[in-house]
C-alpha cells in the first residue's frame, strides 16, 4: 500500500493523538501516569494493576477497535454511492444489527456471545434486503440505495421500539442501556473481537481498494476499465456490514464514526479514494476522544458514549447537508 506524503502525515498525527487519548483514558481519576503504565506491564499496587488490566485497558482498546471498524466500514462503503450520505449509519445497517441484538435480548435472554452473533446476522440480513430492494436494471448504486436504506432503517428502528414497549421491565432496561452504545464493562473478549476482526478484514479490503477508487469515476467509466462494478460493490457492502455488525456486537450501536471518519480523512489528506489507514486511525481517535470526554467531563449524567457520538453526529450531519456539494 502506497502513501502520499500528506496522507502519511495525517496517519502519523492521528496515531499520535490516539496514543495521547489512550494515556488520558488510563489515567482517569486518582491514578497517576507512572502508576497506570506500570500497571499495564503488571508492576505496582495490586489494586492499580487490577483496575488497569481488567477494566481500563480493555475498555480503551475496545474503543480503538470499534472506532477502527466503523471508520473502515465507512471507507469501504462510501465509494459505492454518488452521495456523501452513503454510510452504514444513514442506510440502516447499524439499526438492523441493533434491532436483531435487541430481539435476542428480549426474547432469548441472550448473553454477550449470542447478542454479538445476532447483531452480525441482523446487519447482514438488512444489507441483503436493502441491496435487493434497491437493485434496478442490474444496478444498485446511487441515491436509490440510500433512500431504500433510510426507509428500512426507520422501519427497523420502530420495530425495535415496539418490542421494547412489549418487553418486561428487565428486558426493556437491558435493551435501552445496550442500544445507547456504551464502553462500560467491556473486557478483553470485546477488545480482541474487534481488533482481530479488523486485522482479518483489512487485507481483504486492500485487495479491492484500487477497484473502489476507479468506481468513484462512475459505474460506466469503471466498467469501461474492466471493473466488475456490481461484484465489487457487493463485496464492499458485505465487508462494511461485517465491520458494523462486529462493532455493534462489541459496544452497541455507535453513530457518527462511520459517516465522518472517511470524510475527515479525505479532507485532511486532500486525496480521493479509500484511505484505509487514515480512516482507521481517525475512526479510532474519534471514538476514544468521545469516551475520554464522557469520562473526564463530569456532567453527573453518566452519558453513554453512543449518545455523545450521536450528539456530535447530528451537528456534523446538519453541517454536511448545508453544503452545496452534499
Amino acid at each position: 500500500m502506497q502513501f502520499r506524503p500528506r496522507t502519511l502525515m495525517v496517519v502519523l498525527i492521528a496515531v499520535t493523538l490516539v496514543v495521547i487519548l489512550i494515556h488520558l483514558s488510563l489515567t482517569v481519576g486518582s491514578i497517576t501516569a507512572s502508576q497506570a503504565w506500570s500497571a499495564v506491564v503488571g508492576v505496582g499496587d495490586a489494586s492499580d494493576i487490577r483496575s488497569v488490566q481488567s477494566r481500563r485497558l480493555p475498555r480503551v482498546l475496545t474503543a480503538v477497535g470499534v472506532g477502527a471498524a466503523l471508520g473502515l466500514s465507512g471507507a469501504c462503503f462510501s465509494p459505492c454511492h454518488v452521495t456523501v450520505l452513503g454510510s452504514p449509519d444513514i442506510i440502516g445497517f447499524t439499526t438492523g444489527a441493533a434491532t436483531a441484538a435487541a430481539i435476542s435480548i428480549i426474547f432469548f435472554d441472550a448473553g454477550v456471545v449470542l447478542t454479538g452473533v445476532a447483531a452480525i446476522l441482523g446487519g447482514l440480513a438488512t444489507a441483503v434486503f436493502v441491496y435487493l430492494m434497491a437493485r434496478q436494471n442490474s444496478n444498485t448504486g446511487g441515491l436509490r440505495l440510500v433512500l431504500v436504506g433510510i426507509g428500512t432503517g426507520a422501519f427497523l428502528g420502530a420495530a425495535r421500539d415496539f418490542f421494547m414497549v412489549r418487553a418486561d421491565i428487565t428486558g426493556a432496561s437491558t435493551v435501552q442501556l445496550w442500544s445507547a452504545g456504551s464502553l462500560s464493562g467491556r473486557d478483553w473478549n470485546h477488545a480482541l473481537l474487534v481488533l482481530i476482526s479488523c486485522a482479518v478484514i483489512v487485507p481483504a479490503l486492500c485487495i479491492i481498494v484500487r477497484r473502489l477508487r476507479l468506481m468513484e469515476m462512475g459505474d460506466d467509466a469503471a466498467g469501461a476499465l474492466g471493473i466488475s462494478v456490481e461484484r465489487t460493490r457487493l463485496i464492499a457492502i458485505l465487508l462494511a456490514v461485517l465491520l458494523v455488525g462486529i462493532a455493534t456486537a462489541a459496544a452497541g450501536p455507535i453513530a457518527f464514526i462511520a459517516l465522518a471518519a472517511p470524510q475527515i480523512a479525505r479532507a485532511l489528506a486532500r486525496e480521493d479514494g479509500v484511505l484505509v489507514a487514515a480512516s482507521i486511525s481517525i475512526g479510532s481517535g474519534l471514538l476514544v476522544a468521545a469516551d475520554c470526554l464522557e469520562q473526564h467531563v463530569d456532567t453527573e449524567l453518566h452519558t453513554p458514549v453512543g449518545l455523545v457520538t450521536s450528539l456530535l453526529g447530528g451537528v456534523y450531519l446538519m453541517w454536511l447537508l448545508s453544503r452545496k456539494e452534499a
